[in-house]
């Protein structure tokens, strides 16, 4: 019992020290938080140091933490934001999704005789190349993906996602430029005020605990409980093999609408908080995989298929993306900041802005990036059932 009470503070407690290193040591901040977290908990969870019969207790976490992280990551939305997008923005962030959708289908029904639940697989990769680690989460408890198949799925995507962001960071203007127009500024808009701003939001935990922001968390936290027990009561409405997505998914509504309320889309941190709670979810998961035991139940096609469907689905939509931009006569800058914004979500948006020296760019990618936490469980979803019917 013992230990397992220090297991939970660990659980609770590292993220914070994560992201006390991040404000403290850069690399650190570069690596991630949550890639800190997965691979801390990978670590753990292999080298023999946990306590037997866990099971129950990760399950309690992993479904606590994910549909409460959820409203508070959109609490900070502001739809109005949406609206007012430039014409060119808003359509190149149709046609990243549209790419997305595109290459993942296709992969799916190239590989789909190579993996089992590879419907299920499909619906993670449009959550994670839409909205990012929060969606991955939220559709792998929805369509209840195995630890392993989430695992896999996870660090295959960690690693195509570090080539993809150094090519972003190095070359990727100056490549695209060869056949896609240069960004321009628009006469008349001044987007640098709020630049810093919006790049606080999403990275610093600064003032977090100071009575004028946290009092107020505390009011909105209340109201991801409550939200979090609507959802989990509707969902007592429906079969048990649909309770976990409509719980989700009313959740995820009930969370857009709040956020159209200025009491609560003024709630400093919330989005802090929410990710906070993502932390803990990719550290507990991480460390519930057995990385031997992983590899030997799946043979080596599986294996393969795996990477390759995810290289097909990051890189294919990439490029796809680049050649739509190309004939709708999308800039470059804006091309990659959207590509940047849906498949690894707003905190990389002001690392790529600064590597492509725009910060012009910022206010969009961020906006895009909040509009794929919001759109991406939805997508995730309902292509994954559809797909299901062709299994």
């Amino acid at each position: 019992m013992v230990a397992k009470i220090i297991l939970i503070a660990f659980y609770l407690l590292f993220p914070a020290l994560v992201l006390y290193l991040g404000h403290t040591f850069s690399f650190v901040r570069k690596i991630g938080s949550i890639v800190v977290c997965y691979v801390v908990g990978l670590f753990i969870g292999n080298i023999g140091v946990l306590p037997g019969n866990l099971e129950g207790m990760h399950d309690i976490l992993t479904s606590v933490t994910v549909p409460l992280a959820i409203p508070l990551l959109l609490f900070s939305e502001d739809i109005r934001k949406w609206i007012k997008m430039a014409r060119k923005t808003f359509l190149s962030l149709l046609l990243g999704i549209f790419s997305v959708l595109v290459m993942v289908v296709l992969g799916y029904f190239i590989f789909r005789s190579n993996m089992p639940d590879a419907w299920k697989i499909s619906g993670l990769l449009i959550g994670v190349y839409t909205g990012g680690t929060p969606n991955l989460a939220a559709i792998a408890t929805m369509l209840d993906v195995d630890d392993e198949i989430y695992i896999l799925t996870h660090t295959a995507d960690l690693v195509v996602g570090a080539f993809v962001l150094l090519f972003m960071l190095t070359f990727a203007q100056r490549f695209f430029l060869l056949f896609m127009r240069p960004f321009k500024s628009p006469e008349g808009i001044e987007f640098q005020n709020h630049t810093a701003e919006m790049v606080d939001e999403f990275e610093s935990y600064e003032g977090f605990f100071s009575k004028p922001v946290f009092l107020p968390l505390l009011k909105g936290f209340g109201l991801t409980v409550l939200i979090f027990a609507i959802g989990g009561g509707l969902s007592m409405l429906v079969s048990k093999n649909n309770q976990t997505v409509v719980a989700i998914l009313t959740i995820t509504s009930l969370g857009i609408v709040s956020s159209t309320f200025a009491a609560v889309n003024r709630i400093k941190k919330t989005f802090q908080l929410g990710m906070y709670f993502i932390l803990v979810f990719s550290l507990v998961v991480a460390s519930m995989a057995n990385l031997s035991e992983m590899f030997s139940s799946y043979n080596s096609t599986f294996l393969v298929s795996i990477f390759l469907y995810i290289l097909l689905a990051v890189v294919g939509s990439l490029l796809f993306h680049a050649l739509l931009s190309w004939i709708f006569k999308i800039d470059v800058d804006n091309f990659l900041i959207t590509s940047i914004a849906l498949s690894m979500s707003p905190p990389f948006v002001p690392v790529v802005a600064a590597a492509l020296k725009n910060k012009m760019i910022v206010i969009s990618g961020l906006i895009i990036g909040i509009i794929g936490y919001a759109i991406g469980n939805y997508l995730g979803v309902a292509v994954a059932y559809v797909l299901k019917h062709f299994t």
